[in-house]
């Protein structure tokens, strides 16, 4: 089975991206998984941890690798990068290139040419906001497959386009982009 990157950012729907790392590794993929700091204040590393059998990364000063460079070889080991959810700072900081945490050092060093997924999930005021899509284009212009939203109930308590896909949909867009 292949190795896939998980990188989770802050967003109410954060809990489903454990659901998604059970699955994967259920299916036989191996799974590492790297938190935004904000994304630790709404699940912990151990639930990912416990889910996938490796420890969650979510800060380059406590890197894995005796030569602090696990953004590059997590890069290299994987065949394919998702970022569930992907909340709209998330999306701008990936559009922008930038790299103010491990996910982002780790996106910008991962392969062109490997599948890399956004999961977008937040307020449908904010999903339709210009920049948002702005960025949402950008991305895509880059190379990389949107997962989503959908239309439904958000954490927030509104009701439209914003609501992160469910698991086992992400789920099957993973295994179409490894095949």
């Amino acid at each position: 089975m292949s190795e896939i990157l998980v990188g989770v950012s802050a967003s109410a729907a954060c809990f489903k991206a454990v659901a998604v790392c059970s699955a994967l590794t259920r299916a036989g993929h191996g799974v590492t998984t790297v938190l935004t700091p904000g994304a630790t204040k709404l699940v912990t590393p151990l639930q990912f941890a416990t889910v996938t059998g490796r420890r969650a990364l979510s800060s380059e000063w406590e890197p894995e690798s005796a030569d602090g460079m696990d953004h590059i070889h997590l890069a290299r080991r994987a065949q394919l990068l998702i970022v569930v959810p992907a909340s709209a700072g998330r999306i701008a900081v990936l559009a922008q290139g930038l790299a103010p945490d491990l996910l982002g050092s780790l996106a910008l060093a991962f392969e062109q040419h490997k599948p890399r997924l956004f999961v977008p999930a937040m307020n449908p005021e904010m999903w339709k906001h210009p920049a948002v899509a702005r960025n949402v284009a950008q991305l895509e212009r880059d190379g990389w497959t949107r997962i989503g939203p959908v239309a439904g109930p958000t954490a927030c308590g509104e009701e439209g386009l914003g609501r992160m896909s469910e698991p086992d949909a992400i789920v099957s867009a993973i295994g179409r982009a490894l095949s």
